[in-house]
C-alpha cells in the first residue's frame, strides 16, 4: 500500500515522477500516513460556497436543488451541492444560466466566480482593469441619479455622499 493510497486513487504502476507530483501537491496530512494529501473541498471557504448555499435555502419553498441544477444546464443535480460544499467551482460560462437558476444578478455572481476561479489577488486585478462588475440593482441606482440630476453629470461631494450614507443608516 502507497503513502497516499486514501488519498489517490491506487495505480499498481505509479511513476517515480507521478509520486513527486502528489507529494508535491498535497496540503494536509493523511490520517494513516501522515503524509500530506490533497483537500477533497478545495472551495468550501469561497464567498461563492457560501453564497449559493445561502440562495438555495432561500429559493427552498420554490425550487429544489435539482431544478436550480436543471436551470443551470447541470445533467448531475448534484452539481449543486459540489458547489455548496466547496468541492467544485462554477464555470465561468456557467455564470449567466446558474445566476438565473438562482434567482440573482449575474454581475454579483461572476464577481463571486472569479474569485473562486483565479483568486481573490487576480479577481482585483480584473476589476481594476475593466471596473466594478456593475449589478442590476446599482444600475437603477445610477439612473434614478442621472434622472434626478437631469443627465449633469454630478459630482460626488461629501453632502451627497453623507446623503447616500443615511438611507442606508449609516
Amino acid at each position: 500500500m502507497d503513502d497516499h493510497s486514501l488519498c489517490f486513487p491506487v495505480s499498481p504502476r505509479r511513476s517515480p515522477k507521478v509520486a513527486v507530483a502528489i507529494e508535491k501537491t498535497c496540503s494536509k496530512r493523511c490520517v494513516t500516513s501522515g503524509k500530506k494529501a490533497m483537500r477533497k473541498k478545495p472551495y468550501d471557504s469561497s464567498r461563492l460556497a457560501k453564497f449559493v448555499e445561502r440562495r438555495v435555502l432561500e429559493l427552498k419553498p420554490t425550487k429544489s436543488q435539482a431544478d436550480i441544477a436543471s436551470q443551470a444546464g447541470y445533467t448531475n443535480a448534484n452539481m449543486i451541492t459540489m458547489i455548496k460544499q466547496g468541492s467544485s467551482k462554477v464555470a465561468l460560462d456557467r455564470v449567466p444560466a446558474l445566476a438565473k437558476a438562482l434567482e440573482c444578478d449575474p454581475a454579483y455572481l461572476m464577481r463571486l466566480s472569479l474569485e473562486q476561479a483565479i483568486g481573490e489577488t487576480a479577481a482585483a486585478s480584473v476589476v481594476e482593469i475593466f471596473g466594478d462588475p456593475v449589478t442590476e440593482n446599482e444600475r437603477s441606482w445610477l439612473k434614478a441619479v442621472r434622472e434626478a440630476s437631469d443627465n449633469s453629470d454630478p459630482r460626488l461631494t461629501s453632502r451627497s455622499q453623507a446623503a447616500i450614507k443615511s438611507i442606508f443608516g449609516k
